[in-house]
């Protein structure tokens, strides 16, 4: 049986405490038993990002303790837009945005938490269910004269747009919080979920919730959050220049996931470990030793971005994402022998790529100068020549000695490609069609 107490101080350990409404409260209550929490989730796009993946792992770690999880899709809430974290306001989504959105993230959700258990399974909940029919008069009756407005301005995520005199806060927004003390307050009602959980720029939405609730229902309930993900210089961990790092591998392949996390800085790489995975103390601390000893490995770095390529995306990704990384860093022929087509596809989609036509490449093929100079690799074919001469030049990681050589369609990875390097890493490929 799992011991419902341990999670405490597995929260403790890996750095995922911030604060609770009552810590020692839910110490007793976890040592009762199991108990039944949620975390919400608002379609605010149709992918969860690597910012969501504490909460939901939270959930997930929650649940290997025996505790009943519970994810909120949140379709009511998702119509106004959290103004925590935000200095401008949310732009609404239409009805028929949220509900694709919701259809999208559902999977990811159930990706983490087990819902087949006969134990305790997790469970899918949405906020628009319960919200949607609820009257306007109703609700201001019901829900807004149990929370003062003093109370809602001095919670941080309120107060610091009232206080920008540019982009201020709308009524929409100022709701979003009673919104979502009304689905605690629901969940304790309906399901006796006793905890909420989330991030600490959570923690004004959540102690709503935990007002209401003892003021309609008599009931004690408690919030937990734990620290925004974060880099040791104090910025948003999960952006990158091109945008968030999402979970759906059709807008951050497995590869960029992969490569994402192994590019975390030594700074970081513990933390995130500790964090995001589920890998024990007793490895994570002969990480850090191996570490100190070898920083150079970055062992650490692999592990993190093996682990969460794993757990996002299965073991048949991580292992196409660690073949492509092969391919464009280690530039061994061993690395092209063992990727797949799909592993290369990645390659494709990382490096400049040009089409040629793949009658070019059928009988004594094209000169390997005119290939690097369509390639882009060389502005004109002395450039190209000179390349070859010294060594520069390879095709499908293999050193091209002779400047007269010929590509022919015997040298198409798959059939369909080229793979060419000049120097250590200017990588580009061609594709015959």
């Amino acid at each position: 049986m799992p011991d419902t107490a341990s999670i405490l101080p597995e929260l403790d350990w890996r750095g995922l405490f911030a604060d609770c409404t009552d810590r020692a409260a839910v110490e007793r209550r976890v040592a009762e038993g199991p108990l039944t929490l949620y975390c919400g989730f608002d379609p605010t796009s149709d992918s969860l990002h690597v910012g969501n993946l504490v909460p939901l792992l939270s959930l997930r770690r929650f649940q290997i303790a025996g505790h009943h999880p519970i994810a909120l899709a949140g379709g009511s809430t998702g119509m106004i837009g959290d103004p925590s974290g935000k200095s401008d306001e949310r732009s609404l989504l239409t009805p028929d945005q949220l509900a694709h959105n919701l259809e999208c993230i559902k999977p990811q959700l159930e990706r983490f938490l087990d819902f087949s258990t006969t134990v305790n399974p997790a469970r899918i909940v949405n906020n628009y269910d319960w919200t949607a029919t609820v009257p306007v008069l109703d609700f201001l009756r019901d829900v807004g004269k149990h929370i003062t407005v003093n109370s809602m301005v001095a919670k941080d995520s309120v107060r610091a747009r009232m206080e920008d005199r540019t982009s201020g806060i709308s009524f929409t927004e100022f709701s979003y919080m009673l919104l979502q003390g009304f689905d605690f307050y629901h969940l304790r009602k309906t399901y006796n979920c006793e905890l909420q959980i989330g991030a600490t720029d959570q923690w004004g939405n959540i102690t709503v919730g935990t007002e209401l609730t003892r003021k309609k229902l008599g009931a004690t309930v408690w919030g937990l959050v734990f620290p925004l993900l974060e880099k040791a210089d104090g910025t948003k961990y999960g952006k990158t220049a091109e945008g968030a790092v999402w979970l759906d591998a059709k807008k951050t392949s497995p590869y960029r996931f992969y490569q994402f996390f192994m590019n975390a800085d030594d700074a970081d790489v513990v933390k995130l470990i500790k964090m995001l995975t589920f890998v024990p103390a007793d490895v994570i601390a002969g990480l850090e030793m191996f570490m100190a000893e070898q920083p150079e490995a970055r062992h650490a770095q692999r592990l993190l971005a093996h682990s969460m390529t794993t757990l996002v995306h299965g073991a048949t990704a991580t292992t196409g994402a660690e073949a492509a990384t092969a391919v464009l860093f280690s530039g061994t022929v061993d690395a092209i022998d063992a990727i797949s087509e799909e592993a290369f596809g990645d390659v494709v989609g990382e490096v400049p790529t040009s089409e040629l036509p793949r009658a070019r490449f059928e009988a004594q093929g094209l000169p390997i100068v005119d290939v690097v100079v369509h390639a882009g690799l060389a502005a004109s074919k002395s450039e190209g020549r000179r390349a070859v001469e010294t060594g520069g030049v390879y095709l499908n990681n293999v050193r091209v000695d002779r400047v007269n050589e010929m590509v022919t369609t015997g040298d198409l990875l798959f059939g369909k490609y080229v793979l060419l390097r000049k120097g250590k890493r200017n990588y580009a490929v061609i594709h015959a069609r």
